[in-house]
Order: C-alpha cells, then structure tokens, then sequence
C-alpha cells in the first residue's frame, strides 16, 4: 500500500490533483508528462513533486531526506541511483554542503539504493546502520599508517564519528 507523502504543493496544484480525482499516494506512478498536465505546471516542477513522492515510498524515507536527494545530489528516479555507492554519495553530499553531515544520513542513502534492487522491501534506513559501520571499520584498516590530509571518518568503536586527521 501506498502512503501519502509531503509534498511542497500550491493550493492551486491540491485543487488541480482534487479535480483530477489523483490521490498523494499516487503521485509516484504518475509519468512526469501527465502529472505536468494535471498539476498545470513545468516539466521541471512535475518532475520534482514526482521525484519527492516515489523517495517516500521507501519505508523510512521522509520528505527531508526525498528532498536532499532531489535538491542536494540531483536524483530524480530510484533507477539513476541504481550501482551507486552510499559512502561516496554521503562524501559528495558533504563536499556541496560544505559541512559533515549526521552519519544515519548514510544510512538512509544506502536504503535508498537498497531499494532500486529489491523493490517490496521492508527494510528501514536503520537496517544499514551496521553495514556502514563495518563499512567504516574496513576503511579505517586499510588505511592505517598511511599519511592522510584533511577530513576523514573513522571509527572509534561505535563507528560514527568524525574527525580531522593530521
């Protein structure tokens, strides 16, 4: 079953989906032409609100995080995420940012890409919280002993925080 996501909808894009009898729950099926027609907007628009709804149809998945996928790394489908690795989308999202960002953040991209592979699951963002953090541990131990510049994660036995690495 579908659930009804938040969108960011004008009033007057509530009364066009009202008048065409289309639910929130079923925006994600929607093509981007036709929902462009119903809502009476840009293509670009369309594509957005599409965008937003079908993230949230991933269990877990909130408008926040939908929206950091659309906005932030520029995703618009589950398939463009498809063979995409969680630990690099989470370091170009930082590097855009400009700032670290939560470490559960990646693990909700990693159920993301979770997700374009096994369509019907149930699992949770926080299903992944170990796999990032074995993640971090085997990265750690590769590069111990080597001379590092800049920021880098580590783990410090909880596995999820940052630091500066001289």
């Amino acid at each position: 079953m579908s659930k009804n996501p938040k969108l960011p909808l004008t009033p007057e894009e509530k009364a066009h989906l009202r008048k065409a009898k289309i639910r929130l729950s079923d925006i994600h099926e929607l093509e981007t032409p036709e929902l462009t027609r119903v809502l009476e907007t840009s293509g670009s628009r369309a594509r957005q609100i599409r965008a937003l709804a079908a993230f949230q149809q991933i269990p877990s998945i909130g408008y926040k995080f939908a929206d950091t996928l659309v906005d932030n790394l520029g995703f618009y489908s589950l398939e463009e995420l498809k063979g995409k690795d969680g630990a690099v989308l989470l370091d170009q999202l930082e590097h855009d940012l400009g700032y670290w960002v939560d470490p559960c953040v990646e693990d909700q991209i990693r159920c993301v890409i979770h997700h374009v592979d096994h369509s019907g699951s149930t699992k949770q963002w926080l299903d992944f919280t170990e796999e990032r953090k074995a993640y971090v541990q085997r990265t750690v131990i590769r590069h111990r002993g080597r001379k590092s510049h800049g920021i880098a994660k580590y783990s410090n036995g909880r596995g999820d925080k940052n630091c500066r690495r001289d």
